[in-house]
């Protein structure tokens, strides 16, 4: 049976929506969290060489990175609804938002978390320099691409209901996460309404709640 090996407020809560999606049976591995720095416990890091979540096992694979563990799972249990779709141009659009997640928006979101945490962590004499250099760092390069980004997300949730269209796909997962990070880490307010339904609208789906259930109450690190 595929184990996923679940670190706490992790994007490894994805995976578990997936298989609930899919009504896949799993077994669970629960790891906590080093309440002092936020990181894997070292049983999860032997896990493989890259030692990141989200991470599964099945058999005598071990595979971490979020969407190669979609790609694998969706191969494996042969479903099509969730990324072959009839019309081309929301295939093309299931492509895009789909990889756009991982390879674009998710890698801002962690910059926003370590720029925040350079403040924070930071020796108190010398975090008055730190934050000058921090804020320049966003200003210039940061905000101006998560803000931009954003902004393509609530106008295509504007004009549809999911991610490529009418139809729910491994797209709304894998960036229903993003989403949910982004509303907690970089506050995203009353301006973007269509992202806070579309919110709404993947939290009503009882497979997210079959997932919540068995990932326990789930807060994105946002400090």
């Amino acid at each position: 049976m595929l184990t996923v090996h679940h670190l706490e407020n992790s994007q490894s809560f994805r995976v578990l929506w997936l298989l609930e999606e899919l009504d896949v049976p799993y077994h669970i591995e629960h790891y906590a969290r080093n309440k002092e720095t936020s990181l894997a416990p070292d049983n999860f890091k032997k896990l493989h060489p890259a030692g990141t979540s989200p991470c599964i096992s099945d058999g005598e694979h071990t595979l971490p990175e979020s969407n190669a563990i979609f790609e694998y799972i969706l191969d494996k249990y042969g479903n099509t609804e969730l990324r072959s779709l009839d019309v081309e141009q929301h295939r093309v659009s299931y492509l895009y938002w789909f990889h756009s997640a991982q390879g674009s928006l998710m890698p801002l979101l962690t910059e926003s978390l370590i720029f925040k945490r350079m403040i924070s962590k930071s020796p108190v004499f010398i975090r008055p320099i730190i934050r000058v250099v921090v804020s320049k760092v966003q200003s210039s390069y940061l905000n101006p691409r998560l803000n931009k980004l954003i902004s393509h997300i609530e106008q295509t949730l504007k004009h549809a209901r999911w991610f490529a269209g009418d139809t729910f796909t491994a797209a709304d997962i894998v960036m229903g996460y993003c989403m949910e990070v982004a509303i907690a880490r970089v506050k995203l307010g009353n301006d973007y309404p269509n992202i806070h339904r579309f919110v709404a609208d993947i939290k009503r789906r009882p497979a997210y709640q079959k997932a919540l259930d068995k990932n326990g109450p789930f807060t994105p690190l946002v400090d």
